[in-house]
């Protein structure tokens, strides 16, 4: 191995420099900002947790995403967080057993043992918020208008929202008494929108002919929100939990277009989520030159069950890097003030006193060279014998 090769970082893998750290912390404190706006209550999940908590529940994807280690003390296998909303969901269960609706938010780092999709970082700075206690769609409807407010603040243009509601495939496919490995089969196929593999497949699945056409119609239901009442046509005869699904689906985008006129809404009909945890309302934010999601979201009500308290929840998150990368704001650090390092008790006051102003202030040691790089565009000076701020020339500066 090269002394190059030493410092060489994991595929996926990345250190955030300045600026770009500052304009991270900056959207990081805004966006947190907003979420206790709106009544969200701060919570730090752990980097780690014993498997048996961090993984109950959820699906493979999510199990293939986690690092496992042993902890050294228990010798007991432990997982790194690869996803925080399971977390939340044991920490609302037993942490905070609150009776009524909860909200909570949280940014932290968590680790992926692969990458998502090419685009993906392994390390996320993963911020969201959600919404525990209530099931009713005002719910859903506020963690969709706190997401597209989120991805405004963060100066995130020209949205669109892809809306989708997982209740439709499962009540489908709970009544058509398809087998586990069928089951299985039938929603990889879904997911990646294998339509000539579906038609293929649903020639030979074990299925009554009404199902047949409902699954392959469902990937086909895909577009403008105009279009939802000619879906609902083409499921006659279906359960009624799916036209329960379908009713909530266009009450949500309803309030989406009252409130969020300028966002793009897109409505799918067969969107599915890799985790398998969703049990409602799922929903997804794009931006244009960007080929994945910038927030997803969505319902998922039996996340608490494996903690001993199924509770209500939905509840939406980011990576903090990806919000920052597509931002059209322009955070800039302002020019500091240069000043000396002497044992002078007149400056020490001085400084200490424009900082509390909000001034950064950064002392230059005896002999220090390279000082445009402290980026100054003033300097303390004794006048008079008092220290005084002045503008440094260009010539100073450098």
């Amino acid at each position: 191995m090269t002394i190059a090769e030493r410092w060489l970082l994991p595929d996926g893998i990345e250190e955030i420099l300045p600026p770009e750290a500052a304009r991270i912390e900056a959207l990081r404190r805004l966006l947190l900002d907003e979420y206790r706006l709106w009544g969200y209550d701060l919570v730090i999940p752990p980097s780690a947790e014993y498997l048996e908590s961090l993984l109950t529940g959820v699906g493979h994807d999510l199990d293939l995403l986690t690092y496992k280690l042993t902890d050294q003390a228990t010798g007991r296998l432990m997982g790194l967080s690869a996803d925080n909303t399971q977390q939340v969901a044991r920490m609302d269960a037993h942490s905070l057993p609150k009776q009524g609706v909860a909200r909570y938010c949280y940014s932290s780092n968590v680790l992926h043992a692969k990458t998502t999709h090419l685009l993906s970082s392994r390390s996320p700075i993963q911020i969201g918020a959600e919404l525990y206690g209530y099931s009713g769609a005002s719910s859903d409807i506020e963690v969709v208008a706190l997401m597209l407010t989120s991805l405004n603040k963060a100066g995130l243009e020209r949205i669109t929202l892809d809306l989708g509601h997982i209740g439709i495939y499962q009540a489908l496919v709970e009544a058509s008494g398809l087998g586990e490995d069928e089951q299985a089969e039938l929603f990889q196929l879904l997911r990646r929108r294998a339509l000539p593999d579906l038609a293929q497949w649903l020639t030979t699945a074990s299925l009554a002919e009404p199902f047949r056409q409902w699954f392959s119609s469902l990937p086909r239901c895909a577009g403008k929100f105009e279009e939802l009442a000619k879906w609902k046509n083409a499921f006659q005869g279906v359960p009624q939990e799916v036209f329960v699904a379908l009713d909530r689906l266009e009450q949500v985008a309803e309030a989406v277009q009252q409130r969020f006129p300028e966002v793009h809404l897109h409505l799918d009909l067969a969107e599915l989520r890799d985790f398998n945890y969703h049990t409602g309302l799922v929903f997804s934010a794009f931006v244009p030159g960007f080929g994945q999601a910038v927030a997803k979201g969505g319902r998922y009500d039996s996340t608490g069950k494996v903690f001993g308290r199924a509770r209500p929840a939905t509840g939406f998150s980011s990576d903090l890097k990806i919000l920052a990368s597509q931002t059209t704001l322009r955070w800039q650090e302002a020019p500091g003030i240069r000043a000396p390092a002497e044992p002078d008790a007149e400056l020490s006051a001085t400084i200490a006193e424009l900082r509390q102003q909000g001034e950064r202030v950064v002392q230059s040691f005896a002999d220090q060279e390279h000082l445009a790089e402290l980026g100054c565009d003033r300097e303390l000076i004794k006048h008079d014998g008092h220290w005084i701020v002045k503008t440094l020339s260009t010539q100073q500066a450098n």
